[in-house]
C-alpha cells in the first residue's frame, strides 16, 4: 500500500512562490506516475500537473502553465511541485497522487484518469 505525505502548503501574498513536497513509502517510486491535483471549495478536482516515470515527460495544466513546475528524486521518493507568481485563483487544497504508466501510441506515458492513491491534502491560501 503506497502512503504519500503532503507537505509545503501555507499562506501567501499574490506573487509569491511555494514549494510543496510529497514523500512517498513505496519501494516501487521509480516505477510510478506522480501528480499533483487541487480542488478549490465548490469546484471540482483539478489535475495540475504530472510527471513520468523516467522524469522525461510532464504534463501541466494550461492555468497554470509557465508558473509551476513538476520534478522528481526517484532516490529521495520525493515528488516536488514548484509554484511561483501565485494568484488567490491557485487558493485550494493540494493533493499528491500516484498511478500507473500507460501504453499510449506505443509508448509509457500518464493518464489524469488512472492516478488512484492520493496523500491527505496540503492548503494552498493566497492572499490577494
Amino acid at each position: 500500500q503506497v502512503q504519500l505525505v503532503e507537505s509545503g502548503g501555507g499562506s501567501v501574498q499574490a506573487g509569491g512562490s511555494l514549494r510543496l513536497s510529497c514523500a512517498a513509502s513505496t519501494y516501487t517510486f521509480n516505477s510510478r506516475c506522480m501528480g499533483w491535483f487541487r480542488q478549490a471549495p465548490g469546484k471540482e478536482r483539478e489535475g495540475v500537473a504530472h510527471i513520468g516515470t523516467a522524469s522525461g515527460t510532464t504534463y501541466t495544466a494550461d492555468s497554470v502553465k509557465g508558473r509551476f513546475t513538476i520534478s522528481r528524486d526517484n532516490v529521495k521518493n520525493t515528488v516536488y511541485l514548484q509554484m511561483t507568481s501565485l494568484r488567490p485563483e491557485d487558493t485550494a487544497m493540494y493533493y499528491c497522487a500516484a498511478g500507473p504508466p500507460a501504453v499510449v501510441a506505443g509508448k509509457w506515458a500518464c493518464k489524469l484518469a488512472d492516478f488512484r492513491t492520493w496523500g491527505q491534502g496540503t492548503q494552498v491560501t493566497v492572499a490577494s
